[in-house]
């Protein structure tokens, strides 16, 4: 559960993956949503970016992704402080 409340995070859904194969990976939200991550052509294309999320899928580790685009954050949980306050 995310428990900043400010309005930067509010963008941002906690999400596990919940299957990964190429070149699709789906995720499952905390309020139990499904969704289709978006990937770019980079992501679709690198072996050890598969590799990877596989590896996040079997831990079930939870990743951010962005709530409107369903991308991958890159920043993971960071938020600059300058831009929260």
């Amino acid at each position: 559960m995310l428990l900043d409340d400010t309005k930067l995070i509010k963008n941002v859904v906690a999400a596990r993956l919940a299957k990964v194969f190429y070149p699709f990976i789906i995720a499952r939200t905390e309020e139990g949503q499904y969704l289709q991550v978006n990937l770019s052509q980079n992501e679709i294309t690198d072996p050890t970016f598969w590799d990877t999320m596989e590896k996040i899928c079997e831990e079930k580790i939870w990743l951010p992704v962005g709530r409107k685009f369903h991308q991958l954050l890159d920043n993971g949980w960071e938020v600059d402080p300058k831009i929260a306050s």
